[in-house]
Formats: C-alpha cells, structure tokens, sequence
C-alpha cells in the first residue's frame, strides 16, 4: 500500500507539472485565429472597429500564468562591418553635396536640347547623361509648368511640353498694336504681345477636346470677371475672360497635362498664368487664335 501511495502521488506531481508548462506557450494550432490560445496577437489594439464592449464572452482571453522571467545571458558585443558602397550603379544615392541627383529618363538629351533654347532654367549640358545641373533645371521646368511629379525625370510629359513651348512660332500671331492674346491651337501654346513685342512667354494651355474644337479667328475680350459660374457644367471659372459666345479664358479645373480630355471649346490655363492672362487683359483685347488642335 505504502508503494501504490508513492505511484499516485508521483503520477499527480507529473500531471501538474505538465498542465502548468502548457500554460506558458502558445499553441497555434489550439485556435482557429492563430492566436494561441485566445491570447490577443501583438498589434491587435490597432485593429479596433469602433465597436464597444469588445469580444463576446466565449471569445475573451482567458487568464494565465504569467510566464517566468528568465535572465539574460552575458553575451559579448558584436562588430559589424559596414557594407562597401554597391558598384557599378548608374546614380548615387543623395548625399549633403549631392542633394539634386535624380533619375534619368527615357528623354534626356531631347529635354536638355529644348530647355538649351528656351532658357531661364538653369544651365544644362545636352549630352544625355543626367548630372545635378541638369536635374535642378529640369525639375524648375517640371514646376513651372505643373508637371508632376517634379521629380527631375525627362519623360514623355516633360519632353511633350518642352517640345511644344521650344517650337512655338510667335511670329505667326497677328499683332498690331495694344495687346494681343495669342493661342497656337495646333502647339496648344499661348501667349501675349503687345505693341508687336513678347510681353509674356509662351506657355502650356488645353483648348476644346473632339466636338467641341476652339474655332481659330481674330476676337476681342467682352467679359471678364474674377470668377464666372458656367451653368451647363455647374463649375466655376476663376480668371474669365470671354471672348467668343461662351468662349473664354479661364483657369484649369482638372490636370492640364491629362491630354486624353479637354475643354469645351475655352482656353485652359494653369493657376500663375490665368492670373498673369487676368492682369494683362482689358475689354477690347484682341485674342488671336491659328491653327487647329490635333484630333479635334
């Protein structure tokens, strides 16, 4: 008897022992959720619906055996040597005498050639390899003209727009005296002279899109408020200035550069310029519209 008693006490310290050691790991495969157990998962707290009262009662976690803490064993710092710069790639990362350096798109040479003629951005190298000038000057032109992002990269928009304002022809707006409003439909380039001269640079616009072409012609201004409410299409047109019918000068409400839209015959500026085009209008300005855009 006293052998049997010993067996049964052996045998209850051994279930014990073993219950107690479940308790302080996690089991995966113990809950479908793969929270081991019911204990929340780290990070749950971010999870929050907005619900209150948290989890039903049979979901709660249930309370546990806080597990033993264990001491660190003494371990001897580890050196680490710092990896070597990567060989062999085409740009480098920014460093503090290198804040400028970005990609080099599929354009570059073009872009540096057009930028070269038109000027005002900066010095440029037209050899088609990108360097910290050519980077600064192509993301003022990217800016200037809202070209996003401004990010440095001569791609197919940057390249689209220099081409246009670099070949813009401004001896083909007939100006006399006053001041002249020039629209290049077919660049999709505007412009403004006065008395014969360039008072303002050619720049990008976005006139009527297929079944609502801009009509070219000679016009004068006859309207022009800070901001016209346009009743068919229920928006408003900061910087109106009208000019034929409903036809005006306005600024842009949507992306200018998105070519796959366009206006309903009104001429589409950017912000600076619709408020230059404002500053230097007055009913009676001549606006001379030639050519056609492309696809209309």
């Amino acid at each position: 008897m006293r052998h049997t008693g010993l067996t049964v006490r052996i045998v209850a310290l051994a279930v014990v022992t073993l219950v107690g050691a479940g308790g302080c790991a996690l089991d995966p495969q113990a809950d479908p959720g793969g929270t081991g157990g019911g204990l929340a998962p780290v990070g749950n707290a971010e999870q929050v619906s907005g619900a209150s009262g948290g989890a039903p009662p049979d979901q709660r976690a249930q309370p546990t055996t806080p597990a033993p803490t264990l001491k660190a064993a003494a371990t001897t710092p580890r050196v680490t040597t710092p990896p070597k710069p990567e060989r062999g790639r085409r740009f480098a990362n920014p460093t503090p005498q290198n804040m400028t350096r970005c990609e080099q798109g599929e354009y570059q040479r073009e872009v540096e050639g057009y930028l070269a003629r038109l000027g005002g951005f900066g010095t440029v190298s037209v050899n088609g390899r990108q360097s910290d000038a050519d980077c600064a000057a192509i993301k003022k032109f990217q800016q200037r003209y809202d070209i996003r992002p401004a990010a440095g990269r001569a791609g197919p928009t940057t390249y689209d727009v220099a081409k246009r304002l670099a070949n813009t022809d401004t001896s083909r707006c007939n100006a006399g005296s006053g001041t002249t409003f020039c629209v290049d439909l077919t660049k999709q380039t505007t412009w403004v002279m006065r008395d014969g001269k360039v008072v303002a640079k050619p720049t990008v616009t976005r006139t009527g899109m297929s079944g609502y072409a801009t009509p070219s012609g000679t016009y004068k201004i006859n309207l022009r408020k800070l901001k016209e409410w346009s009743d068919p299409y229920d928006v408003w047109l900061p910087y109106w200035q009208r000019f034929n019918g409903g036809i005006g000068f306005h600024e842009t409400t949507t992306y200018l550069h998105n070519s796959s839209i366009g206006s309903h015959g009104c001429i589409n500026l950017l912000h600076t310029d619709a408020v230059r085009w404002y500053e230097l209008g007055s009913i009676g300005s001549r606006v001379t519209l030639v050519g056609r855009r492309p696809g209309t």
